[in-house]
């Protein structure tokens, strides 16, 4: 019935709404680690109904960005330094997939000369602009979301949507685990990695060789800083 698909269709949306917004509490740093709130506190703060944000809630803790604790309601996941590790492994096999896909001929290389694959990839490069700007100006909140989005863009460009989103994931969940450590330093200019336009710039060249050293480079930087900023 058409009256029951557009309920269904308002409440999906409320349920991603909902999603989106706790998942950008937690990368803002407002949701610490460890954090319990329950589905009613949740509920009355954006003024809906429980089943959208028991849904939204069951949505990040399947991310591994919530926890469910039984009667107790559900708090943010506390990443480990081993966490991080191993995410950025992960990360780097999935990169190292698509460019190893990009030297074997991937189709995206033939229509990089095409208008709307062009179009694309200049959309992307413009995401890594405003993500350096953001590096160099010691912006976190701006960078998470230009860096979220200059993957996403790129990955999609492959045409796999499941590489795409299990990218992303990957990189929420990155994200998640190393902004409450990067919060705690009070200027953050010159601390954060700059070189997304690089990188566009690289795969455009065909220069895969050259975007392996970019995130080498780029894993590299945030492992040394997170380390050392869990051993003070």
């Amino acid at each position: 019935m058409p009256g029951s698909s557009n309920g269904s269709v308002t409440r999906s949306t409320l349920r991603q709404q909902i999603a989106d917004a706790l998942r950008d509490e937690v990368l803002a740093g407002r949701l610490q680690p460890g954090q319990e709130f329950t589905v009613k506190e949740i509920a009355e703060q954006y003024g809906v109904s429980a089943t959208p944000v028991r849904e939204a809630l069951v949505d990040l803790s399947a991310q591994g960005l919530l926890e469910a604790d039984q009667h107790r309601g559900f708090h943010v996941h506390e990443y480990s330094l081993d966490d991080f590790r191993g995410m950025i492994e992960a990360r780097s096999l999935v990169t190292d997939g698509m460019f190893q896909a990009l030297d074997a001929g991937h189709r995206i290389l033939q229509e990089l000369d095409e208008p709307r694959t062009a179009a694309a990839v200049a959309g992307v490069r413009r995401r890594g602009e405003e993500a350096q700007r953001a590096a160099v100006a010691g912006d976190l909140t701006v960078l998470i979301g230009y860096d979220l989005r200059f993957w996403r863009e790129l990955s999609v460009l492959f045409g796999n949507p499941y590489l795409a989103d299990f990218l992303h994931r990957l990189r929420v969940q990155t994200w998640v685990c190393t902004v409450q450590h990067l919060r705690r330093l009070t200027d953050l200019r010159g601390s954060l990695w700059s070189r997304h336009p690089e990188v566009a710039d690289a795969l455009y060249r065909r220069d895969t060789g050259t975007a392996r050293k970019l995130l080498a480079a780029y894993n590299g930087h945030y492992l040394t800083l997170i380390e050392g900023l869990t051993a003070d």
